[in-house]
């Protein structure tokens, strides 16, 4: 095996890929492209034809940027696909049109790569909390992962960003239902501080947190700086007043702001993220741009 590898992440809304070579650590490129996988999957339960079409294109236009000919591929797919009805289906149209083979992994599996990846990215800004709280909020699912030093507690629930828009539409409507709805990660989070003492830090991952940072330090979807992003502290007011900007534009303005096919879901994303505040009783959190891509990289650089 050479000692270049290629992460590929197919979550229910963005498909990411990092090409890293093992030895140096040094990140070699990356792709990332808004795919809607899970488009219509709460009202269907399956996987549109739309949808694989466009994860087909994606990873054809990541190999012309990253060039899979010297590299080791794993890949990984999440939520929408271990929700869908057709997964076994959608995994071998993609492996015959773009001879890429995705592993389903589990709600462990995905929490601990997102973990992986956060414990690099805190080393590598200095922070070295005794216990943080982490959140991935993705697309047909949220995982929770609760790190105190040794001791890891994981739960992946299934709230995503996509899956809600698509069961409730409005924003308001979203509003009402999400309490109930996210009450399992309520009981979830009580259950662990009983137990363990209430986390240090909160840590937020995925394509809403690292939207609304973006927001809050004036970038664009088109501008976005992964290396401004990392280790953005947001206060709870921050996303009552991006949510509010991002209300007040036209489709167009937003769809500058946050990026085409997002438009409808940052904003659901933000109602989430703002109830995991009131569930975890933080007022802050640390926003940071890895997730299960990249620890899905360190994890075959460790194999290695």
């Amino acid at each position: 095996m050479g000692k270049n590898i290629i992460a590929i992440d197919l979550g229910s809304n963005s498909i990411r890929c990092i090409k890293m070579n093992c030895e140096t650590k040094e990140v070699l490129g990356t792709y990332h492209k808004t795919v809607r996988t899970a488009e219509d999957l709460a009202l269907t339960g399956l996987i549109t034809d739309g949808a694989i079409n466009r994860v087909i294109g994606a990873i054809k236009e990541a190999k012309e940027s990253l060039d899979f000919s010297d590299a080791t591929i794993k890949a990984v797919t999440t939520e929408a696909i271990r929700q869908a009805q057709n997964s076994q289906e959608v995994i071998g149209y993609i492996k015959e049109y773009t001879d890429i083979e995705f592993e389903v992994i589990d709600g462990d599996a995905e929490a601990s790569y997102a973990l992986l990846a956060t414990q690099k990215r805190l080393e590598l800004l200095g922070e070295n909390p005794k216990s943080f709280m982490l959140a991935d909020i993705g697309g047909a699912s949220t995982e929770i992962v609760f790190s105190y030093g040794d001791v890891t507690i994981s739960k992946s629930f299934q709230v995503g960003i996509v899956t809600i828009t698509q069961s409730f539409g409005e924003l308001d409507v979203i509003a009402k239902a999400l309490p109930a709805l996210m009450n399992p990660i309520k009981l979830f989070c009580d259950e662990v501080y009983a137990k363990h003492g209430k986390a240090e830090r909160f840590v937020a991952i995925a394509g809403t947190p690292t939207t609304i940072a973006a927001m809050k330090m004036g970038m664009e979807y088109k501008t976005y700086d992964a290396s401004k992003v990392q280790g953005t502290v947001l206060s709870r007011n921050d996303l009552i007043e991006q949510l509010s900007i991002l209300l007040r534009m036209t489709i167009e303005e937003r769809q500058k702001a946050v990026g085409v096919s997002r438009e409808d879901l940052i904003a659901s994303g933000v109602l989430i993220y703002d109830e995991l505040y009131e569930i975890s009783g933080f007022s802050e959190s640390m926003v940071i741009d890895d997730g299960v891509r990249e620890g899905v990289a360190f994890s075959m650089c460790e194999e290695k």
